[in-house]
């Protein structure tokens, strides 16, 4: 159906009229995107039915990889990509008068996520199968995902996500495979032949019901499958209608919302049995496919990877052990022996509120039996530390699994899994040195890095298509399948044929996105300004706020100096707020206050302009990274595991702010210091501050003219007239001390803001700096990274078919 254009257009036209029942010229543009998607599905069908046989008939091992996020964006393009059909479709649909950008707009952005750690797991699924990995997704299948972001008078507002309101023609509703999980009610003990078993009794069951989509190699014909689940009541026997109702609404709400707010113990136990629901039915699942397949569970680990992301799905252990001692009658020690042998971890962060603990009075009723065994887990685990560290209570104490009436999900993780990698190497010896120090002394073997990478076929060559034909026509078409070989670039650094093109094409793609800004936000902005950008999650580390006070300084420098010689700069923000983060939600306040004075000031002759693009996702960062001049990267230094922007924006040749943090140093590394603007403290630096109790903010207040005035101006109401709007700001850096450092690296920051300007004055070195950083970003691709996690954590074999 897509050999030729011709035989499309045929196919197209008879299917659109089969299914809609209306003549071609009544047809809408979502009547297309339905066609088109359904189209794409029974074109990939055979591989899809074949890929899961090719599976099943070699009997090598599998990795499942758990998610509690997984951030897809818009699936049609890519795949008319992946499956190299693109131009076909293209050329088609230009025939029947059809534009396929426009068709490609009627597709929803799936909520399914909320920033890098989904958008991770979605390019490596993406590497999973271009690389013939036998590899899947498990998820949940959000019906409104995380939030839609509206900004009102400057302040966000969350509408639900309506992702799913046409339907999803990706997906495959699996109701047959469905599962049970099981919540609340007692756990019973009895003896069997002289063996203690255990059974759960008076539980409240869930119904979880699969949906496949499928997850398409690029230039391959491997097949592989994201499984979301959607919660779904089961049996509702003997309840009256108001406990029907009620628990309707209970178990429909598992899976509506990607993070529930947890403030209450209601959000509390939401979040928590959305956790438990993930891994219950994704290990249920998985354990009756490999049944299907091998005799012997014991040999379970040798077949299976099932791989944690992060400490959302580390219930994964205690489950997989209920699985095989109650189910599957093994004894403690065999069931060990295979959970840490099946079960890896990646940690994501060093930020202590984010390694999860549970209070034991909401997790012991609501998972019974998973308690008891986290409870077995950690009394034998604190007797391996008496047995090393005899007497020493404090070390035990702190490493405990359960202490203080909390579940520690991380030393969880810790102890359950057989692998624990950092997502950088900074971050990996981060974990290693300090955060979980104590760990690492006693499974030293445990830690590794893997660096995080991302998908160039998303980011270079879906959305930023004429970089693409510029590159291939610079150094031919092998560095899509080896992106290693973007390295041939360099070569052209000083080619100015090269250059002016490049230049162009950056030029033209700002110019998109300032059409985007007109049109979303009513601003022009001038496509020859530096386009200067941070889209992110909002969160304190990541120092948005650095960003907007330096923002600030610039335009006090320009009021008291109207012709002071600076390139013009567009400032743009795109990020959300968890709706429980009172602070961020502040900043984004802030960042609007402070775009609102400074566009309607014509006294600096549109020399600075302040944007923010609300409701972030996947499809709106598919314009902006393409267009950046600068990418700012400026969380505070040990703080940012990774990140994946700076190597999104990296592949599309913006040059990196950023502190020596996370993967910025790697960047560094391979670039060098003449093509990245680095600035503010070390990690060590930072680790030493904090050992040593912070520093004093106010000094920095007292003494820099810069920080007094624009701290000033927070608070006496020059960006809003309720004089105490920013408060909550001002206290952070003052009176709270400031702890993510802001004003100690004020200096170098805005001292590295001058060098940019400077440097983005001379365009033939600027554009020389960004070939660097393209023809680099090959060793961040996400097929780098798999293949790491392939042959050094899972043990698992490309197949081609």
């Amino acid at each position: 159906m897509f050999s030729n254009k011709e035989n499309f257009k045929t196919y197209f036209l008879q299917k659109l009229e089969m299914t809609y029942g209306k003549p071609f010229e009544d047809c809408t543009n979502s009547d297309h995107f339905q066609t088109l998607g359904h189209m794409i599905r029974e074109y990939v069908s055979g591989d899809w039915i074949n890929t899961n046989e090719l599976y099943r008939r070699n009997k090598g091992k599998q990795v499942y990889y758990l998610s509690i996020e997984f951030l897809l964006g818009r699936l049609l393009h890519h795949n008319l990509i992946n499956l190299g059909i693109d131009k076909v479709v293209e050329e088609g649909f230009a025939d029947l008068g059809i534009d396929l950008s426009d068709i490609e707009e009627i597709e929803c952005d799936a909520g399914l996520g909320n920033g890098g750690l989904g958008r991770l797991a979605a390019c490596f699924l993406d590497s999973l199968a271009t690389l013939n990995l036998p590899g899947h997704g498990f998820g949940i299948r959000y019906k409104h995902g995380l939030f839609e972001q509206k900004i009102v008078d400057g302040y966000q507002l969350e509408l639900p996500e309506q992702w799913l309101r046409h339907g999803q023609v990706w997906e495959v509703r699996k109701e047959d495979l469905a599962v049970d999980i099981s919540f609340w009610g007692h756990v019973d003990s009895y003896d069997k032949d002289g063996k203690l078993q255990f059974r759960h009794l008076n539980a409240e069951t869930v119904t979880a019901v699969p949906h496949d989509i499928p997850v398409i190699g690029y230039n391959s014909s491997t097949v592989n499958t994201l499984r979301l689940w959607n919660a779904e009541p089961a049996s509702l026997l003997a309840k009256d209608v108001a406990d029907i109702m009620k628990y309707k609404r209970e178990t429909e709400a598992i899976s509506e919302f990607l993070y529930p707010d947890d403030a209450h113990d209601e959000g509390k136990i939401l979040r928590l049995k959305q956790q438990y629901f993930l891994v219950s039915s994704s290990l249920q699942s998985i354990i009756k496919d490999y049944k299907q397949q091998y005799k012997d569970i014991k040999d379970f680990h040798e077949h299976v990877s099932i791989h944690v992301n992060d400490t959302h799905p580390v219930l994964a252990i205690p489950e997989l052990m209920r699985i095989l001692i109650d189910k599957e009658g093994l004894s403690w020690n065999d069931a060990w022996t295979i959970t840490t042998g099946a079960i890896s971890y990646t940690n994501h962060t060093t930020l202590s509120e984010a390694l999860e603990k549970w209070p034991i009075s909401i997790f012991q009723p609501l998972l019974p039996r998973i308690y008891m065994i986290i409870n077995e887990i950690n009394e034998r685990f604190c007797q391996q530390l008496w047995d090393i560290y005899p007497g020493d209570f404090n070390r035990i104490e702190n490493m405990a699994i359960i202490a203080h009436g909390m579940v520690k999900m991380a030393h969880l993780a810790l102890v359950g899994s057989h692998s624990v990698n950092g997502v950088a190497e900074i971050h990996t010896e981060i974990l290693k040195k300090r955060e979980m120090a104590e760990f690492y002394q006693i499974f030293p073997e445990k830690f590794n890095n893997k660096t995080n990478g991302i998908t160039h076929r998303r980011w270079l060559i879906k959305s930023n298509p004429k970089l693409t034909s510029l590159i291939s026509n610079t150094i031919g078409t092998e560095w899509i399948e080896t992106p290693s070989n973007l390295e041939k670039l360099l070569a052209y650094k000083q080619d100015s044929s090269f250059l002016e093109q490049l230049s162009t094409v950056k030029q033209e793609n700002k110019q998109k996105l300032a059409t985007i800004i007109k049109d979303s936000n009513g601003i022009i902005v001038d496509p020859h300004s530096i386009f200067d950008i941070q889209v992110k999650r909002l969160h304190a580390y990541k120092r948005q706020l650095l960003n907007v006070l330096h923002i600030i300084h610039l335009y006090n420098r320009l009021k008291e100096n109207p012709s002071l010689p600076i390139t013009p700069r567009t400032f743009v923000f795109g990020a959300k707020a968890s709706p429980g983060y009172y602070y961020a939600k502040k900043i984004i306040k802030l960042i609007n206050a402070v775009a609102e004075k400074i566009n309607q000031d014509k006294t600096i002759e549109d020399k600075l302009k302040v944007v923010f693009l609300e409701n972030y996702r996947v499809s709106l960062a598919e314009h902006i990274f393409p267009a950046a001049d600068v990418s700012e990267q400026i969380s505070t230094a040990s703080k940012e595991a990774s990140g994946t922007g700076n190597m999104k924006f990296m592949i599309n040749g913006a040059l990196t702010v950023g502190t020596l943090d996370g993967a910025n140093i790697e960047m560094r590394d391979l670039v060098g210091d003449e093509n990245i603007f680095i600035f503010g403290m070390n990690p060590d630096q930072v680790l030493e501050l904090y050992k040593n109790g912070g520093y004093k903010s106010a000094e920095y207040y007292h003494h820099d003219k810069r920080i007094h005035q624009v701290i000033d101006q927070l608070k006496n109401g020059f960006f809003s007239t309720n004089i105490n709007e920013f408060e909550p700001i001002v206290d952070s850096l003052l009176t709270e001390n400031d702890q993510y450092f802001l004003l100690k690296d004020f200096h170098s920051y805005a001292s590295v803001q001058e060098a940019v300007d400077k440097a983005y004055q001379d365009k033939q070195k600027w554009l020389e700096k960004c070939t660097v950083n393209i023809a680099k970003a090959g060793h961040f691709s996400s097929d780098r990274t798999i293949k790491e996690y392939a042959e050094e954590i899972w043990n698992i074999k490309g197949l081609v078919h």
